[in-house]
């Protein structure tokens, strides 16, 4: 099949499958004499299995170390640990990412508790008041109604209006 009908059948552009063909990603592409492209229909499957791993968090040099030279030759016990190894990754991003939520939800409390006859200069004051007055102390910051806020967030305060 041409590229145009690749690209059809995929969703992917022309300039995407010429892109991973030249990253070594899509391989097995023959030229005709007139210098156009033919692809097996095994392509449509690999390309598939491409944009996949990208959107499952793989870099492009982890899904060319995974992708076989051909789909009848995959390396089952390399494939399963660099899942494995990917969705532990995952996890540790959800692990961080709840903690962020949870400093940036505290921080916004925070600062929405501005008194109605506060200016926004003097919310910021009480606000950063609040998250560095524990300088010497622990790890966590008591704010508000009875919520804590990670030393770490009083870097992320600029302002507070």
């Amino acid at each position: 099949m041409n590229i145009g009908e690749l690209a059809k059948r995929t969703g992917l552009t022309s300039s995407r499958i010429r892109f991973y063909e030249r990253a070594g990603l899509l391989q097995a592409v023959d030229r005709r004499a007139n210098g156009y492209r033919t692809y097996p229909p095994q392509a449509v499957l690999v390309l598939e299995l491409i944009t996949t791993a990208q959107q499952a968090g793989f870099s492009l040099d982890e899904i060319r170390k995974l992708l076989p030279p051909g789909l009848d030759r995959w390396d089952h016990a390399g494939l399963v640990e660099a899942l494995r190894r990917k969705v532990a990754d995952i996890e540790a991003l959800e692990g961080r990412l709840k903690q962020s939520k949870a400093q940036l939800v505290a921080l916004l409390a925070e600062i929405e508790a501005k008194p109605d006859d506060m200016d926004c200069a003097a919310n910021a004051r009480r606000v950063l008041s609040h998250v560095l007055g524990d300088k010497a102390g622990g790890g966590e910051i008591p704010i508000g109604d009875g919520g804590l806020l990670a030393k770490r967030t009083r870097r992320r305060v600029a302002t507070a209006g």
